[in-house]
């Protein structure tokens, strides 16, 4: 055969199976004999084959409403739009005339035929384009949204700036979290990060593109590249997409919105950019085959080998996107079993052909990036809807790929048929096994081995010879309750007898029972005897067994139901080693020598015709799971990947798998600077051009942060200024009513003058010098009493009104305290006096407390606030230094500072432990424990947990151990004096510590880190690693509990309650769920 020949044959082929796909989606036929006899009978006429195939449905039975039909199938399928004719083709499909719906399929075809070849544009492309025209609308509408919607920018900058080198986001522009998704899972492939990076565009470029596909792909790759460039090196937290996605919708001409499809868009982004780089290797290679990096990285090729129609064939195929059908199947490698073999191929091994037809797939070529879409959608031809698959389907993070390999084609359809084999024999023994576990005839079945041991328990009860209905007169209503009917009851029962059990005549219950009332058995009365007779049985019984039977019945239950056990232990072990063998068939190591590793998981919640998408990308440098949700980019793990991407658990499941070939490790790995060898990163990334790009877009960043802080710095000094001349005039105030007044009040420490003093004294979570600090919740609580207490009070003075208002704010405070909260809701933090409730405060100190509350000067913003601020300050002003001790006053404030500083103590260095930085963590925790204890030894509740404090103290100092030992080991002169440094400076004078309160714990960790350094005694050594260790060793073994050098306290920065609140609940919840994963 010819070259010419062969490709002609491809091409006929490929043109086939186009055909057969349009027909599959249009029709809802999945025989692929069947469409392709349609075919033949049509001589390749799609309106004919349509038509033939309807004919053909039409004769089957009408399918239940609950059947589903797949649309996407194992090719690139093709969405065909079938209700967008022109009103002059309108065709009326409310009836049943089934030569109307042939003509309106036919129609639909013909229109999408004869649009490609007026305009060059597919279906699939007009579909994508309406879809990025409704997401580039809805980003424009967006604009009109406020501030407290989803997806609109922070007004503050310093909530948008970057966090070191954490990943950049994507915003959401209007429903392209898809684009989001795809664009990280493709930017944080390094490879292709760098081929996007480094294009240049075709020297031709500069004059007028030639044909449409340079004016679509060549503005679009450049802002591909502008959109990589700054997710590699902006200062931003999140970049926008905007302009990239409208050069997507300025490519296509549309019409009309339409749900957008991922997988669609993800095939026409590779064309785009396959285009793209062909242009450019053209260029570069004149004369040679160019090579595109787009099909070398993402295209791989298969061998099918089938029986058409008794002939064989043979045919080599590329692909890009793998798809695969989730229906039916629990894993990834049914998956591909099941897409490696279509129709029947029995005969592909036979020696003679037959009539059957069917092919195998074979990888002769694997990409270095491997992607499978996961057929989740499907077409429900009853309801005339598509409908999302959320059945479970697991996969594997390391997938090997041997068993589909062409070269391993023999070796696997051995292993094939030998599990085909096994798993004929495991339905067999299942089947059995079934027998044992659900024996029985009728509806009800219950295990053999169970069966046996009720009959062995009814023959061994205790034989009763009346029958069960005897004692139950048939006259009697039901229920038995008539008096005369039964026999008298006992003193005991006469007493807890309800009304109904005495009804009857007067003198029933003084009459004497008869004879055959006192011989009939006692019937149990489950409500009236607190026990049963002692001759009622509790099961049903045989009336007469005798001993001989009973011991023969016996022996045959107990032998048999021995047979039964042994023999369903016999199947489970079998069906157990079958499942392990089928397991392991595929694990030598022959077969493991094509191994891919999975690098993103594209997820998607929510049902066919909407939802969200976002991604899960491995980060080999840090070793853990990013998620990728849209402007949020966080650690994860891969229980949480398993629970949102496999599905059956929600509405959440994946539907794009990117596995990358585990052996080519430059598809990860980061470039190095050819002079120097350094890792290039950040702006070193970026070639000239783009580096001036990002800079003016850094530059511009900066200076909307320097105009934010010029902004907010010029308020915060209106608001000085305005608060010093309120100052001034509550000062003058006071001064001329203490001058006018006959006998001279005592000054507390909450009267206005001087209002430095106020500043001084008044504890920082009560009163602040501004609204728009800590005091502002305050301020608000304080607000709504009063708001609650106008709208309950019938008396509007302000002095009614403050005492209502503070009664309703000490009820809610109250309740807070009695509240039994989890650890990381502690009410403490959010308001003094559920401390002072908690801690039982005197009632002079809450009082005065909440006084101090209601008199802060920021309430004075009406007439009703102002009044009430002022009734309270006079009320403190009134108070005398007798009713009030402010010695006590001051010490109980004082003590809730220091358990506000004991929490961001514990908070930051509970926050450096989870992020394994034990250097910085150690002195938070130490001091947190030492003030904590202070706190603790004067009550229960004044303080936090101090054994969860310990526990952090001690794992602290024993992984700040375990680096100091690593660090000597390795001998390196630098490590050594390190690792010895931290232990001089930081374990060693902690040590005294864990000494002082001989807790077991701390006790056990000083002994396992002597130990560690004792154990190097007797292990051979350079004589200046031995010299340093025998002097270090005394300082660790000094027994003694005087703290002789310790570090100063580290400096604390001022966290509002708000932020303290939030990062306490955020690292105990943290801790919490640590704990319960048991790690």
């Amino acid at each position: 055969m010819t070259v010419e020949q062969n490709v002609l044959q491809q091409h006929s082929q490929k043109h086939q199976q186009t055909l057969i796909n349009q027909l599959r989606e249009v029709t809802g036929t999945t025989d692929v004999q069947l469409l392709q006899q349609a075919l033949q009978v049509s001589n390749g006429d799609l309106a004919e084959a349509v038509a033939f195939l309807t004919e053909k449905n039409a004769k089957v039975p009408q399918q239940d409403e609950t059947t589903y039909y797949q649309t996407s199938q194992v090719a690139s399928d093709r969405y065909i739009s079938v209700g967008s004719q022109a009103d002059t083709n309108v065709i009326d499909l409310t009836g049943d005339d089934k030569d109307d719906l042939q003509r309106a399929i036919a129609l639909s075809l013909e229109e999408s035929n004869r649009a490609f070849r007026e305009t060059g544009i597919t279906d699939e492309e007009q579909a994508i384009s309406r879809v990025l025209e409704a997401s580039i609308a809805e980003n424009k509408a967006s604009l009109k949204r406020t501030h407290t919607e989803v997806w609109s920018d922070s007004p503050n900058p310093h909530d948008r700036k970057r966090i070191d080198s954490c990943p950049v986001g994507l915003k959401n522009v209007g429903n392209t979290c898809w684009f989001s998704a795809v664009i990280q899972s493709l930017f944080n492939l390094l490879e292709f990060q760098r081929l996007v990076l480094n294009y240049s565009p075709p020297a031709r470029v500069h004059d007028l593109p030639r044909n449409q596909k340079e004016h679509r792909n060549l503005p679009f790759m450049q802002e591909l590249r502008n959109l990589f460039s700054l997710m590699v090196g902006s200062k931003r937290k999140y970049v926008d997409p905007s302009r990239a996605v409208e050069i997507l919708k300025d490519a296509f001409k549309s019409s009309e919105s339409q749900q957008q499809d991922v997988s669609e868009f993800t095939h026409k982004l590779l064309d785009w950019l396959e285009d793209a780089f062909q242009m450019k290797a053209e260029e570069d290679r004149e004369g040679e085959k160019p090579k595109n990096p787009m099909v070398e990285l993402f295209y791989g090729r298969f061998l099918a080998v089938g029986v058409l129609e008794g002939k064989k064939f043979e045919n080599t195929e590329m692909f890009g996107q793998y798809p695969l059908q989730v229906n039916g199947f629990k894993d990834l490698h049914e998956c591909l079993e099941a897409a490696m073999i279509e129709g029947e191929i029995e005969s592909l091994h036979s020696a003679e052909n037959s009539a059957r037809s069917g092919q195998e797939h074979w990888f002769t070529e694997l990409p270095p990036v491997l992607t499978f879409e996961l057929s989740r959608f499907e077409f429900n031809q009853a309801l005339g809807r598509p409908e999302k698959i959320h059945n479970k389907l697991e996969f594997p993070s390391m997938l090997y790929m041997d068993r589909y390999m062409d070269r391993n084609r023999e070796i696997t359809r051995i292993k094939r048929e030998e599990i085909r084999r096994l798993k004929e024999h495991l339905t067999l023994l299942q089947q059995r096994l079934e027998r044992y576990l659900s024996y029985g005839s009728g509806p009800k079945r219950f295990p053999l081995a169970d069966v046996l041991q009720y009959a062995m328990e009814f023959a061994s009860s205790k034989p009763v010879c009346t029958s069960p209905v005897e004692d139950i007169d048939s006259s009697a209503p039901p229920g038995g309750t008539t008096g005369q009917q039964l026999p008298p009851p006992s003193i005991a029962e006469q007493d807890s007898l309800p009304p109904l059990e005495s009804s009857g005549p007067a003198s029933g219950p003084t009459t004497a029972p008869t004879a055959a009332q006192q011989q009939r058995v006692p019937i149990h009365k489950p409500f009236t005897q607190s026990r049963l007779p002692p001759d009622l049985p509790m099961h049903p019984a045989p009336r007469h067994i005798t001993e001989e039977e009973l011991r023969v019945l016996e022996g045959c239950l107990h032998r048999w139901r021995s047979e039964v056990e042994n023999d369903t232990r016999d199947l489970q072990g079998s069906i157990t080693r079958i499942h392990r063998t089928i397991e392991l068939m595929y694990s030598d190591k022959s077969m493991m020598q094509v191994p891919y590793r999975l690098h993103a998981v594209l997820v998607h919640e929510g049902q066919a015709n909407a939802g969200h998408y976002w991604a899960y990308i491995y980060d080999p440098h840090q070793r853990c799971w990013m998620k990728y949700n849209d402007i949020s980019v966080t650690k994860s793990s891969w229980e949480e990947l398993v629970r949102d991407s496999f599905g059956g658990y929600r509405n959440a499941s994946a539907y794009c798998l990117m596995y990358i070939n585990d052996k080519k490790p430059f598809l990860i790995e980061e470039e190095f600077d050819k002079e120097t060898g350094q890792i290039l990163s950040g702006m070193d990334k970026l070639p000239a051009d783009l580096k001036l790009y990002v800079k003016e877009d850094n530059e511009l960043f900066d200076k909307e942060i320097e105009e934010w802080d010029i902004l907010q710095a010029r308020k915060a000094q209106q608001e000085k200024l305005a608060l010093a001349t309120a100052a001034a005039a509550a000062a003058s105030a006071a001064s001329s009513t203490s001058t006018s007044s006959s006998s001279p009040q005592p000054m507390s420490i909450e009267s206005s003058p001087p209002d430095n003093a106020v500043s001084q004294q008044d504890p920082e979570y009560m009163e602040q010098p501004s609204p728009t600090n800590d005091s502002k919740h305050l301020q608000e609580d304080t607000e709504r009493a009063i708001s609650r207490a106008a709208a309950e009070q019938e008396e509007r003075s302000p002095e009614a009104l403050l005492s209502a208002a503070i009664k309703l704010e000490y009820a809610r405070l109250l309740r807070f305290a009695q509240e039994d909260t989890s650890p990381e809701n502690d009410y403490r933090l959010q308001h003094i006096i559920v401390y002072f409730i908690q801690n039982q405060a005197p009632r002079k100190i809450l009082e005065r407390t909440l006084l101090t509350q209601f008199a802060d000067r920021n309430l004075a913003f009406d007439e009703r606030c102002k009044s009430i601020m002022n009734v309270a300050r006079a009320k403190l002003d009134l108070i005398k230094p007798e009713e009030v001790n402010m010695d006590e006053y001051e010490m109980w404030h004082q003590d809730y500072r220091n358990f506000r500083e004991t929490t961001v103590f514990m908070t930051t260095g509970l926050e450096l432990f989870q992020k394994a930085n034990y250097v910085e963590a150690l002195m938070y925790l130490i001091y947190s424990y030492q003030y904590n204890k202070e706190l603790l030894s004067k009550g229960l509740y004044r303080g936090h947990d101090e054994e969860l404090l310990g526990h952090y103290r001690r794992e602290c100092l024993l992984k700040l151990n375990e680096q100091a030992a690593a660090m000597f080991e390795s001998g390196e002169e630098p490590d050594v004096s390190t690792g010895l440094g931290i232990m001089n400076e930081l374990v060693v004078p902690c040590i005294p510590l864990l000494l002082a309160h001989d807790i077991e714990g701390d006790l056990l960790a000083v002994e396992d880190m002597r130990n560690r350094w004792c154990s190097y005694l007797g292990q051979e050594m350079e004589s200046n690693l031995q010299e340093k260790l025998t002097d270090f060793l005394p300082k660790l073994l000094d027994c003694s509990t005087e703290i002789k050098s310790f570090h100063d306290p580290p400096k604390l920065p001022a966290y509002s309650t708000l932020e303290l609140c939030e990062r306490f609940s955020r690292i105990m919840s943290a801790l919490g769920r640590v704990h319960a994963d048991g790690r």
